[in-house]
């Protein structure tokens, strides 16, 4: 009986030396090498730049569309209600909807984007002033989509729009 208990202690004694040399023999194992790839050359990507940020103070800049425009006499000379830029992306001119009540008999003008100020745009119930007269703006030519814009300029600095005929 003893001679059987040393041969069950001592199978044990091998049985858990080798489960801890496969552990270990795992542990230590290298993965798998990957499948070979083609013989095509690899492209790598090269990560997008990050963007540039800018930070604009809350009350250094505004946008401008809806907003009232008033001559510098204070009367109602509409609001604006589109930004006219030229091929480059420069801002030319700004579509003011102007005159008329409530929406009925109103058209729209565009003026020369120089013509604005914005001196007092801080809050959204501030308005852009106009280097314009009521009588100037009634007498401009109405806005038509697809068709050439005339633009109505403050005295000597407008620049005329060049048209493809």
């Amino acid at each position: 009986m003893r001679a059987r208990r040393k041969l069950i202690v001592m199978a044990a004694g091998f049985a858990a030396l080798a489960g801890a040399a496969s552990r270990a023999e795992n542990e230590t194992a290298q993965p798998p090498s990957p499948p070979p790839q083609s013989s095509a050359p690899a492209v790598t990507k090269e990560p997008a730049p990050p963007p540039s940020v800018t930070v604009i103070g809350a009350r250094e800049a505004h946008g401008v569309l809806g907003r009232d425009v008033r001559s510098p006499t204070e009367e109602d000379m509409g609001h604006i209600v589109d930004v006219i830029v030229d091929r480059a992306g420069v801002v030319r001119a700004a579509v003011i909807d102007f005159g008329g009540f409530l929406g009925v008999g109103s058209r729209k003008i565009v003026v020369d984007w120089n013509a604005l100020h914005f001196g007092r745009v801080a809050d959204k119930s501030d308005s852009i002033t106009l280097e314009l007269t009521k009588e100037q703006v009634n007498a401009a030519p109405e806005y038509k989509e697809d068709k050439p814009i005339v633009v109505l300029g403050a005295a000597g600095s407008l620049e005329p729009f060049e048209f493809d005929h």
